[in-house]
């Protein structure tokens, strides 16, 4: 199967959230992944998903697109969107 590349924006605001599908009007966390080595962003944002209530959204800042993460998304069914920002890669992660 072949997985096409997320689309990408570049933002300069500080909320990428109003440039992505993410719904706008729910309670968000934020985990910074930047410094983070692999594959720890990846587990941490599992591990953060799997606690968060299902109207949070997640908003994971990474310095690269995350593409390991999406399959493990799309498998337990969250929607994902990806913008860059001045701060970097920033991912947001729902469930509808």
């Amino acid at each position: 199967m072949v997985v096409a590349p997320p689309q990408r924006h570049a933002v300069s605001r500080t909320d990428p959230i109003p440039e992505t599908d993410a719904p706008t009007d729910r309670p968000v966390e934020r985990l910074d992944a930047r410094d983070l080595p692999p594959p720890e962003p990846l587990r941490q944002s599992l591990e953060r998903l799997a606690e968060l209530d299902d109207d949070v959204v997640l908003l994971q800042t990474n310095d690269r697109v995350p593409q390991h993460l999406f399959p493990k998304l799309e498998e337990r069914g969250y929607r994902h969107d990806t913008v860059e920002t001045d701060d970097g890669v920033v991912t947001a992660i729902w469930r509808d």
